[in-house]
Protein backbone atom coordinates (compact mmCIF):
# COMPACT_ATOMS: atom_id res chain seq x y z
CA UNK A 1 0.00 0.00 0.00
CA UNK A 2 2.83 2.42 0.71
CA UNK A 3 4.07 2.04 -2.84
CA UNK A 4 0.71 3.04 -4.33
CA UNK A 5 1.26 6.82 -3.99
CA UNK A 6 4.72 6.46 -5.53
CA UNK A 7 3.31 4.49 -8.46
CA UNK A 8 0.63 7.13 -9.00
CA UNK A 9 3.19 9.93 -8.96
CA UNK A 10 5.37 8.09 -11.47
CA UNK A 11 2.40 7.44 -13.77
CA UNK A 12 1.25 11.06 -13.60
CA UNK A 13 4.78 12.27 -14.31
CA UNK A 14 5.01 9.93 -17.30
CA UNK A 15 1.73 11.22 -18.71
CA UNK A 16 2.81 14.84 -18.23
CA UNK A 17 6.22 14.26 -19.82
CA UNK A 18 4.71 12.39 -22.77
CA UNK A 19 2.14 15.11 -23.35
CA UNK A 20 4.73 17.85 -22.99
CA UNK A 21 7.03 16.15 -25.51
CA UNK A 22 4.28 15.96 -28.13
CA UNK A 23 4.96 19.63 -28.82
CA UNK A 24 1.37 20.65 -29.49
CA UNK A 25 -1.78 21.36 -27.54
CA UNK A 26 -5.28 20.08 -28.23
CA UNK A 27 -7.88 22.81 -27.78
CA UNK A 28 -11.63 23.00 -28.19
CA UNK A 29 -13.17 24.25 -31.37
CA UNK A 30 -14.67 27.11 -29.37
CA UNK A 31 -11.16 28.15 -28.29
CA UNK A 32 -9.98 27.84 -31.89
CA UNK A 33 -12.82 30.05 -33.15
CA UNK A 34 -11.95 32.69 -30.56
CA UNK A 35 -8.32 32.62 -31.73
CA UNK A 36 -9.47 32.94 -35.34
CA UNK A 37 -11.73 35.87 -34.47
CA UNK A 38 -8.77 37.62 -32.83
CA UNK A 39 -6.70 37.11 -35.99
CA UNK A 40 -3.08 36.20 -36.54
CA UNK A 41 -3.51 32.43 -36.82
CA UNK A 42 -2.91 30.01 -39.67
CA UNK A 43 -5.63 27.41 -40.10
CA UNK A 44 -4.29 24.20 -41.68
CA UNK A 45 -6.52 21.59 -43.28
CA UNK A 46 -4.49 18.37 -43.46
CA UNK A 47 -7.03 16.36 -45.47
CA UNK A 48 -6.70 15.54 -49.16
CA UNK A 49 -7.56 17.96 -52.00
CA UNK A 50 -10.92 16.33 -52.78
CA UNK A 51 -11.95 16.57 -49.11
CA UNK A 52 -10.88 20.21 -48.98
CA UNK A 53 -12.84 20.94 -52.16
CA UNK A 54 -15.98 19.46 -50.59
CA UNK A 55 -15.87 22.12 -47.85
CA UNK A 56 -13.33 23.63 -45.47
CA UNK A 57 -13.08 26.11 -42.63
CA UNK A 58 -13.05 29.65 -43.97
CA UNK A 59 -9.51 30.80 -44.71
CA UNK A 60 -7.96 27.35 -44.23
CA UNK A 61 -4.78 26.46 -46.10
CA UNK A 62 -4.58 22.96 -47.55
CA UNK A 63 -1.52 20.96 -46.48
CA UNK A 64 -2.27 17.22 -46.74
CA UNK A 65 -0.72 15.14 -44.00
CA UNK A 66 1.35 13.05 -46.41
CA UNK A 67 2.98 16.15 -47.90
CA UNK A 68 4.15 17.83 -44.71
CA UNK A 69 7.88 18.45 -44.61
CA UNK A 70 10.12 21.41 -43.81
CA UNK A 71 9.59 23.07 -47.20
CA UNK A 72 5.82 22.62 -47.51
CA UNK A 73 5.24 23.65 -43.91
CA UNK A 74 7.35 26.78 -44.36
CA UNK A 75 5.31 27.75 -47.44
CA UNK A 76 1.97 27.11 -45.74
CA UNK A 77 2.72 28.49 -42.28
CA UNK A 78 5.68 30.82 -42.55
CA UNK A 79 7.22 31.63 -39.18
CA UNK A 80 7.88 28.77 -36.79
CA UNK A 81 6.44 30.98 -34.06
CA UNK A 82 3.10 31.46 -35.85
CA UNK A 83 -0.03 30.14 -34.14
CA UNK A 84 -1.21 27.16 -36.20
CA UNK A 85 -4.64 25.55 -35.86
CA UNK A 86 -4.65 22.05 -37.37
CA UNK A 87 -7.75 20.07 -38.34
CA UNK A 88 -8.82 17.17 -40.55
CA UNK A 89 -12.05 15.19 -40.94
CA UNK A 90 -12.26 13.45 -37.57
CA UNK A 91 -9.15 14.43 -35.60
CA UNK A 92 -6.82 11.51 -36.33
CA UNK A 93 -4.74 13.07 -39.09
CA UNK A 94 -4.68 16.44 -37.34
CA UNK A 95 -3.01 14.87 -34.30
CA UNK A 96 -0.37 13.24 -36.52
CA UNK A 97 0.17 16.49 -38.42
CA UNK A 98 0.51 18.44 -35.17
CA UNK A 99 3.25 16.06 -34.02
CA UNK A 100 5.09 16.45 -37.34
CA UNK A 101 4.86 20.25 -37.21
CA UNK A 102 6.14 20.30 -33.64
CA UNK A 103 9.06 18.06 -34.61
CA UNK A 104 9.83 20.49 -37.43
CA UNK A 105 10.19 23.22 -34.81
CA UNK A 106 6.81 24.96 -34.89
CA UNK A 107 6.20 26.22 -31.39
CA UNK A 108 2.52 27.22 -31.31
CA UNK A 109 0.66 24.27 -32.79
CA UNK A 110 -2.94 23.69 -31.72
CA UNK A 111 -4.88 20.58 -32.76
CA UNK A 112 -8.60 21.31 -33.03
CA UNK A 113 -10.09 17.99 -34.12
CA UNK A 114 -12.25 17.37 -37.15
CA UNK A 115 -14.41 19.39 -39.47
CA UNK A 116 -17.31 16.98 -38.91
CA UNK A 117 -17.87 18.63 -35.52
CA UNK A 118 -17.02 22.21 -36.55
CA UNK A 119 -20.15 24.24 -35.66
CA UNK A 120 -19.19 27.57 -37.27
CA UNK A 121 -19.84 26.94 -40.96
CA UNK A 122 -17.65 26.03 -43.88
CA UNK A 123 -16.86 27.43 -47.31
CA UNK A 124 -16.34 25.77 -50.68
Amino acid sequence: MKSLPIILIVLLAAVFITRKNSGYKSISQQEAKAMMDNGGVVVLDVREQSEYDSGHIKGAVLLPLGTINADTAAKAVGSKDAAVLVYCRSGNRSKKAAVVLAKLGYTAVYEIGGITTWPYGIEF
